[in-house]
């Protein structure tokens, strides 16, 4: 639709900048199509059949931001695929990290839910996949997207295999994801959620992967670290107010790729917003480059905001007192 944020431009911008840097050095793979099985590991035999069923008519409006249009199945059908290959592809040893870039993006989108741009949830089908299928026993998500990823917590806020931390700026859209939120039944402890105020930047967010995600990682022991990438927590996104760069994207990359040869756990990055193309393509770039290598760990500083966390999620996780 002219004029929505979640354009065509967004890959566009990313295909230019990388094509320009020889897609710095790494093997590119075409995304296949998700099957029913695979995307009904994370919604509902209805909702698949909804989103089918409306691409097939012509399509139209899920909400008044979410439209399904007549190639929306198939786009959002291959954006899962690649997720799920990006999964199979690293518990099958062929590679310790890569990055799933496909639109739509997905976090937003419930078992049975289309919503925030979201058709099918690409990384709860990866993990899904991942524990189904690839043998893994326990999946991480770490969703640095700026809004909060509702639909990755619906979908597994009762499982305990599945550990969801998610990083977000506090009283935006969806309105989810409060600090109290923790999961429930055999997954009470297993949704970690951090809202951080407007103009989080740099000092947050490296805070919160020492002091939260990295301790509760280790105890949590995963077999396989996906993050939701979203770049909207840039400070040139039109859609939020907090004020990462693009070398902070890479930053917080270097740190979760050190976590996980700690943890000997490869680590998947599948695209989720970000709006301004410019700083999107800037920081996929940024984060393709920390997970291949390049860059060292930094230390940390402290904030109020990551010791306030740490000191919630010790109930669940004593690592972090």
């Amino acid at each position: 639709m002219p004029g929505h944020p979640e354009q065509p431009e967004r890959l566009r911008a990313i295909e230019r900048l990388l094509g320009a840097e020889d897609w710095l050095g790494w093997e590119r793979r075409p995304s296949p199509a998700a099957g029913r099985a695979e995307l009904e590991l994370a919604h509902t035999p209805r909702h698949v059949t909804m989103i089918r069923e409306v691409s097939e008519a012509g399509g139209g409006a899920i909400d008044s931001e979410t439209w399904d249009g007549p190639a929306s199945y198939r786009a959002a059908a291959h954006a899962a695929g690649g997720a799920a290959a990006l999964a199979r592809a690293l518990l099958a040893g062929e590679a310790r990290a890569g990055f799933s870039v496909a639109r739509p993006p997905g976090h937003h989108a419930e078992p049975q839910l289309a919503m925030g741009f979201c058709l099918f949830n690409s990384i709860a089908v990866a993990a899904a996949t991942a524990i189904a299928e690839l043998g893994a026993a326990r999946v991480l998500i770490l969703d640095w997207d700026v809004h909060h990823g509702n639909g990755t917590e619906a979908i597994f806020r009762d499982r305990d295999d599945v550990l969801l931390i998610t990083i977000q700026q506090e009283g935006i859209w969806p309105g989810t994801g409060l600090a109290g939120d923790v999961g429930t039944g055999a997954g009470e402890g297993f949704t970690v959620n951090i809202p951080v105020p407007q103009g989080s930047g740099h000092d947050v967010f490296l805070s919160l992967v020492d002091r939260v995600v990295a301790p509760v990682a280790g105890e949590f022991g995963p077999d396989l670290i996906l993050v939701s990438a979203g770049y909207d927590a840039h400070r040139d996104d039109p859609l939020a107010g907090l004020a990462l760069e693009s070398e902070d994207f890479g930053q917080m990359a270097v740190e979760v790729r050190e976590l996980g040869a700690r943890l000997d756990a490869p680590v998947g990055a599948v695209l989720e917003g970000g709006y301004s193309p410019p700083a999107l393509a800037d920081s996929v770039a940024a984060t393709m480059r920390a997970l291949g290598g390049e860059g060292a760990p930094l230390t940390a500083p402290e904030t109020a905001v990551a010791d306030e966390a740490a000191e919630r999620v010790a109930r669940y996780w004593p690592s972090t007192a």
